[in-house]
């Protein structure tokens, strides 16, 4: 028989994870289920994360927080969710990965988006080092620096006037494509000291960094012009990962964002969705705003306690024998944590002081 679960969390980005951490915290069985190599694992520095040094990097927050799910009693898996789909009777999920089959009561999607790269496959190696996406965690680094745009949409044109804001020096790169942008938006962008630049990218001119390792240093285009640039940007779209969603029935945006109300809830009774697979905010502390806002819904809906007045009206009434909710497994957990706590002197008498 699968294991079964009150709560799935589909995904192992920031989201995901705080997901998981209120969910188990608050005493409700919880499993997430997380490929390997995640995109977040992939972040070399994470930015924007009050009290987290910049040195910090996705995968380190990734083991931490998989640490800590499991010491406070979630189960953590390393696997890929193939399918989600209500049970027969309606009263679960059956959620199916590569080497495991779990039902829910409530599923988490936390699956997140991909960037899509620019059309100039030298470029991409040079991915957190030099070639950026985010504009919100990288624009503060590239200060009075020389920085590109590489792409041709109203978007693109839209980032490199924003980037404006933090230096002088900014070209939008077309690579040979004709802009997208409307009348508007171009005579907008003639008004910005922006250069335009339609010859395409032929190579890479690498420099070392102090870390020892290559960084962009220049570009080289089509008609022999070798442009210095410190980093910048791609701006060619996203794509949501929503094929779980799609399959259960969720609404989406006309991006393929899966559309949710404020504390995490999509169409589908029963399933939530958070981080960037509802937005593309590619923001680390959102994606955990989100995660936390939808962690305390999932306990206002699985809770035991209090019992409703009209069951207590029918005769539901509960006794000593039913507290606490929480299950055993998750006591024993709560127990280990707090002899740790209690040894390293971190409990008080006072119980508005913990």
């Amino acid at each position: 028989m699968p294991a079964e679960y009150e709560v799935v969390v589909v995904g192992g980005g920031p989201g995901g994870l705080t997901t998981a951490l209120y969910t188990t915290r608050l005493g409700h069985e919880t499993a997430l289920i997380n490929r390997e190599g995640g995109r977040y694992t992939t972040v070399e520095h994470v930015h924007n994360v009050i009290g987290i040094s910049e040195e910090t990097t996705g995968r380190e927050i990734t083991a931490l927080a998989l640490d800590q799910l499991e010491e406070y009693g979630a189960d953590c898996h390393a696997d890929t969710v193939q399918n989600v789909a209500r049970t027969r009777d309606g009263g679960q999920f059956r959620v199916e990965a590569h080497d495991r089959t779990v039902l829910a009561e409530r599923v988490v999607l936390a699956t997140g988006f991909k960037d899509a790269p620019p059309s100039f496959p030298e470029l991409t190696r040079y991915t957190g080092h030099g070639l950026h996406y985010c504009l919100h965690c990288d624009a503060y680094s590239l200060i009075d620096e020389p920085v590109y745009v590489f792409g041709h949409t109203e978007s693109a044109a839209e980032m490199a006037m924003m980037m404006l804001n933090f230096t002088a020096d900014v070209e939008l790169l077309l690579h040979g494509a004709e802009p997208e942008w409307d009348e508007g938006t171009d005579d907008q962008l003639r008004a910005h000291p922006v250069g335009v630049r339609e010859e395409e990218a032929v190579t890479v001119h690498p420099r070392d960094s102090e870390a020892g390792r290559p960084e962009i240093g220049a570009i080289e285009f089509a008609d022999g012009t070798i442009r210095e640039y410190v980093g910048g940007f791609a701006k060619y779209g996203t794509s949501y990962n929503n094929r779980l969603a799609k399959g259960l029935g969720c609404e989406l945006d006309d991006e393929g964002a899966v559309q949710v109300d404020d504390e995490g809830r999509t169409s589908v009774e029963g399933v939530y969705a958070v981080g960037d697979l509802t937005h593309g905010q590619n923001q680390t502390p959102i994606a955990m705003g989100d995660g936390a806002r939808a962690g305390l819904a999932l306990h206002h809906e699985l809770r035991t306690f209090p019992v409703p007045s009209e069951e207590i009206e029918a005769g539901e009434t509960p006794s000593e024998f039913d507290v606490p909710a929480v299950s055993e497994a998750i006591r024993e957990k709560a127990h280990d944590v707090q002899k740790r706590d209690d040894h390293a002197g971190m409990t008080s008498s006072n119980p508005n002081e913990r």
